[in-house]
């Protein structure tokens, strides 16, 4: 039927790294505080000695985790992240290790929707939730005009094809 779907070539705003490292960095904060009071909650009751050296390698490993998930993983999610969509199908790619790629056909989406937190407004971004009877696929972090856009291009064809059918 389908032999050739041609690869989605739209890629997402670069701001997009901006809204992830900012997110990463409140979440890594977040729990960078809670290990340090338990530190010193650990250290002044004088907790089980094993307690302690959980803590500690709880901290290293959330150290390691916020390097990675603050400089290096917004970057690479950016560059990999494509979407596009046509007259038949709903298109998403990302990944390099772990590379997911979806289609959805118009005819099986159900609602599309806007999301955007104080984060994405301060960039001016939305994401885009498509959702289907069996899950909700998301474009996140595109620009909000081009995101609206993109909504009621994909509502009128969903539509379309519904009527169709």
């Amino acid at each position: 039927m389908y032999k050739n779907i041609e690869e989605p070539k739209r890629k997402i705003s670069p701001y997009a790294i901006n809204v992830w490292r900012i997110t990463n960095t409140i979440g890594h904060t977040i729990f960078l505080i809670i290990l340090v009071v338990l530190l010193i909650m650990d250290s002044h009751f004088a907790w089980y000695s094993w307690i302690s050296y959980i803590l500690w390698g709880l901290l290293g490993f959330t150290i390691i985790s916020a390097v990675w998930s603050i400089v290096f993983e917004p970057t690479l999610l950016q560059k990999y992240w494509r979407y596009g969509l046509n007259k038949e199908f709903v298109q998403l790619k990302h990944g390099r290790w772990n590379l997911a790629h979806q289609v959805i056909p118009m005819t099986k989406i159900q609602y599309v929707s806007l999301q955007q937190g104080p984060i994405l407004r301060k960039y001016g971004l939305s994401s885009i939730s498509i959702g289907t009877m069996a899950s909700t696929h998301e474009i996140p972090a595109i620009q909000e005009d081009e995101a609206k856009a993109i909504r009621n291009e994909i509502a009128e064809l969903a539509k379309v094809k519904e009527v169709e059918n």
